[in-house]
């Protein structure tokens, strides 16, 4: 964004105010992606107006959509994209990019992460898996490796609401083994993020023969697992290091979970309440 808001600056009449401010944005552009207009205008030795003064001019309609697109201009630069998944690449990259601040860069692909759930997932997406899961006999969970977090957590919030919730990690025996009796009655919850694994290539392919609801949350619609999907969730997990970032994809699972505890209402408050007169035993909560 510094080449297209030179351009910007250097077609604009400005005041020497709005001058001042344009100067300091281009000299320290990633520190300015994170300030408020308070903390800008303190900086500079201005009033909060003229910085917001400053915005308008340059044609924004205000202080907020000014600092999202340089913000989006600095994570789309500072950004790995999820497509590189060899981690040693990654890794190389993310050592080769400079930062002023790793955690405020973190945050910034954490929040498009975020904003990625909303702008291509549709709420009918979230309610048509919500009814799925409700309808289906069996409901397996299949994740793997780094995916594996989100599938413990989805494992425990579903079974609080519904039966039959079977997490297919048990080291003992392999995916294929424990969705062997899948069939139309029951559903398969797939989390699956590059590297795509090959077992879960093949949990998807033997959910989809078996006739199965395949709910799948992966990046893209391209994945090779989304022809298999009855239903589609997609998330951006891009980062600034070697690994994924999943808070994106736990949002999708929270969500996924809150709608069918919204659908069941209180009907499993029994079951809450059965967990909680023995666990509380063990002061385990």
């Amino acid at each position: 964004m510094t080449q297209k808001l030179k351009e910007m600056i250097s077609s604009t009449s400005l005041t020497k105010k709005e001058s001042l401010i344009a100067e300091f944005i281009l000299d320290n552009f990633t520190e300015a992606c994170f300030m408020t207009s308070t903390d800008m205008a303190s900086r500079i030795g201005v009033s909060n107006s003229s910085v917001i003064r400053f915005t308008r001019t340059l044609g924004y309609s205000g202080y907020m959509e000014f600092q999202r697109a340089m913000r989006s201009s600095y994570t789309q630069a500072m950004h790995i994209e999820s497509s590189i998944d060899v981690p040693a690449q990654r890794l190389k990259l993310s050592i080769e990019q400079s930062e002023a601040n790793t955690v405020q860069t973190h945050l910034a692909n954490v929040r498009d992460n975020l904003d990625s759930v909303l702008s291509k997932n549709t709420m009918d997406t979230f309610e048509r898996a919500a009814a799925i899961i409700m309808g289906s006999r069996n409901k397996f969970l299949v994740s793997s490796r780094a995916n594996s977090g989100v599938g413990d957590m989805m494992l425990l919030w579903l079974k609080h609401m519904l039966p039959n919730v079977f997490l297919c990690s048990d080291p003992a025996i392999n995916v294929i083994d424990h969705i062997a009796d899948i069939d139309e009655n029951d559903c398969l919850i797939l989390i699956s993020f590059p590297r795509y694994s090959q077992m879960d290539l093949l949990a998807a392919q033997m959910a989809y023969d078996s006739g199965a609801k395949i709910i799948l949350i992966t990046d893209k619609a391209t994945s090779p697992l989304a022809r298999y999907a009855s239903t589609l969730f997609t998330v951006n997990v891009d980062s600034n290091t070697f690994f994924n970032s999943y808070v994106a994809v736990v949002f999708v699972a929270e969500a996924l979970c809150a709608c069918i505890s919204k659908k069941i209402g209180v009907s499993n408050a029994d079951k809450l309440n059965k967990i909680d007169k023995y666990i509380s035993q063990l002061g385990v909560y």
